[in-house]
């Protein structure tokens, strides 16, 4: 089940961190709603907050397709301490790797790399979902800095961030063309969590509203270009498309383990119900479904590497990844039947985490739309 051999020490590593550390509190982080603050420890003690930031800057200096890796077990253990690595690791760090300045660099990436600052990503916004060019938030020049004012919506890590990258208009325009980047860290005054939401899944990962009541931003903190940020937007979704596309698939894998294992226990009619044709169909189902998704992860995470275009690859590892987790906890669940309905079983948890990948960093209908759009280029 490795993708090239050359990984099966990072599988074996981010598994056995997922197994041992990560799962016994998984339906604990479920029913209380919070990581424990022990797991983030781990989690960067481990290097897993600092997966690809460069050795120079405190990182553990490896490519994409280990952060997927690690992305996939860690979510196959507990999806919420999946997504508070992805959206740390590939909304965060990454705009400031690829479009941050060395002063930035230096200032932030090694606090982000040793648990010391959690990252966000704030685009989302009350009125400005999928059309993130509708943004409303404003960043008015104030001479020496910028102040920025506005509310930012389902933000990953809201609670625990340090530090948000923060997307808003430097110029009113009626699309994406005014909007710039900044790096704004969260204790500076202004900076607010107006609520955390109550969800059906992931539970444990924090997802806030933020408040942004003249916020100061130095001038310095400026990520990228003047009114280039919907550019840092664009590109940070696309990999961040890979860590969810990840998160499904780690989810995928759980749910399909359980589902199996309880087939070759579970007795009907005096046998195994994993005999019973009906259930191989699905069992077999599973098994292609969960594969194919972890080669469309490797070739998306592959041409990240190699420096090729690969937006459309990480918008259809992120659609088939999604969907079929969401297919896969459905059909667990009716596996193991009645008892895969209740908490006792972890199907379920599966099934309400499976849902939030079809939705967030672009829902399937948006990927649908960048595959299509791609493909009618060619």
């Amino acid at each position: 089940m490795n993708w090239f051999k050359e990984f099966k020490d990072i599988r074996t590593m981010a598994a056995k961190f997922a197994d041992t550390t990560v799962a016994p509190l998984a339906a604990q982080i479920d029913r209380e709603g919070k990581i424990p603050s022990t797991i983030i420890s781990a989690l960067a003690e481990n290097g897993f907050l600092g997966i690809y930031v460069p050795e120079e800057y405190g990182g553990a200096g490896m490519d994409y397709r280990s952060y997927s890796i690690i992305v996939e077990e860690i979510s196959r253990a507990c999806a919420s301490t999946g997504v508070l690595v992805s959206a740390h690791c590939s909304l965060a760090t990454w705009p400031i790797i690829n479009f941050g300045t060395e002063e930035q660099k230096r200032q932030y990436l090694p606090k982000m790399a040793s648990g010391e600052m959690i990252g966000c990503f704030c685009l989302s916004e009350p009125g400005a979902g999928s059309d993130a060019g509708a943004l409303s938030t404003f960043a008015e020049d104030k001479g020496d800095y910028y102040e920025i004012s506005g509310t930012k919506n389902w933000i990953t890590n809201g609670k625990e961030a340090g530090v948000a990258i923060v997307l808003a208009k430097t110029k009113k325009t009626p699309d994406h063309k005014g909007i710039s980047a900044f790096i704004v860290e969260t204790k500076t005054p202004g900076f607010k969590i107006s609520k955390l939401e109550d969800k059906l899944g992931i539970r444990g990962s924090s997802t806030a509203q933020i408040f942004l009541d003249k916020v100061k931003v130095p001038k310095k903190n400026l990520l990228g270009q003047m009114e280039k940020g919907f550019r840092v937007a664009l590109a940070t979704l696309d990999g961040g498309r890979i860590g969810i596309a990840a998160q499904a698939l780690g989810i995928g894998e759980a749910a399909f383990r359980y589902a199996k294992s309880y087939s070759k226990e579970r007795v009907q009619f005096g046998k195994p119900i994993c005999e019973l044709q009906a259930i191989q169909f699905i069992l077999a189902d599973m098994s292609t479904k969960v594969n194919a998704a972890r080669l469309l992860i490797l070739n998306a995470s592959q041409r990240k590497d190699d420096g090729e275009d690969y937006g459309k690859e990480a918008a259809t590892a992120k659609l088939f990844a999604s969907e079929a987790a969401m297919w896969i906890t459905t059909k667990a669940i009716q596996v193991c039947g009645g008892n895969g309905y209740t908490k006792e079983y972890p199907v379920e948890r599966y099934f309400r985490d499976a849902k939030i990948t079809e939705i967030y960093e672009g829902t399937s209908e948006v990927q649908r739309l960048v595959v299509a759009a791609h493909e009618l280029k060619s």
